[in-house]
C-alpha cells in the first residue's frame, strides 16, 4: 500500500479535515515547517494556504507523489501526538512521547485484529479521518498490509 493511497481513501472531506488540523506551531517545534513548505511548493506556509492547497495536494497524491504524502503525514502526526500516544499506550507499544526508538521492533504489537481494536477503543474519542489515517499510517509503516483499513459498518 502507498501512503498516498491512505490519504486518498479518506475522501475529500476527510482529507480536508486532516489538512485543517495541521498545527503550524507544531511544524516549527519539530523543525519540519521548512521541509513541508518546500514540498508543498508554496512561498509561505500558514493554515489558510494549507487549506487552499488541499485540492492541489490531492491531485499530487493521485499522481502517487509519495514524498508529499510522507511530508503531509509527518505534519498531521506531529499535530496530534496526544492521540498517537493514547493509541500506542493502548497497544502496549513502547515509545518516547509518541515516537519509536530508532532500533525498536514494534511490528510484534500489530498482530491479529489490532486495527479493529484501536478503531473500537478510540472511534468516538477522535475524528474518524484522523484515527483512520493513523491506523493506516501504522499499517503502512510497520506491516505488509496491501490495502488501507476500513472499519466494518455496525450490523443490526
Amino acid at each position: 500500500m502507498e501512503l498516498a493511497q491512505v490519504f486518498l481513501k479518506l475522501g475529500d472531506e476527510g482529507f480536508g479535515q486532516l489538512i485543517r488540523g495541521i498545527s503550524i506551531g507544531k511544524l516549527k517545534t519539530y523543525q519540519i515547517y521548512d521541509g513541508l513548505k518546500a514540498r508543498a511548493h508554496v512561498g509561505k506556509l500558514n493554515t489558510e494556504i494549507l487549506r487552499k492547497s488541499a485540492l492541489k495536494f490531492r491531485v499530487r497524491l493521485e499522481a502517487h507523489d509519495e514524498d508529499l504524502a510522507k511530508d503531509l503525514a509527518q505534519a498531521v502526526l506531529v499535530s496530534h501526538l496526544d492521540m498517537i500516544t493514547a493509541v500506542l499506550d493502548f497497544l502496549g507499544i513502547p515509545h518516547e512521547g509518541g515516537f519509536f526508538a530508532k532500533d525498536a521492533d514494534v511490528k510484534q504489537y500489530l498482530a491479529g485484529n489490532w486495527a479493529e481494536r484501536v478503531w473500537e477503543q478510540f472511534g468516538k474519542a477522535y475524528p474518524a479521518p484522523l484515527l483512520l489515517f493513523y491506523i493506516n499510517h501504522l499499517a503502512w509503516e510497520l506491516t505488509d498490509a496491501a490495502e488501507p483499513f476500513v472499519p466494518q459498518a455496525p450490523t443490526g
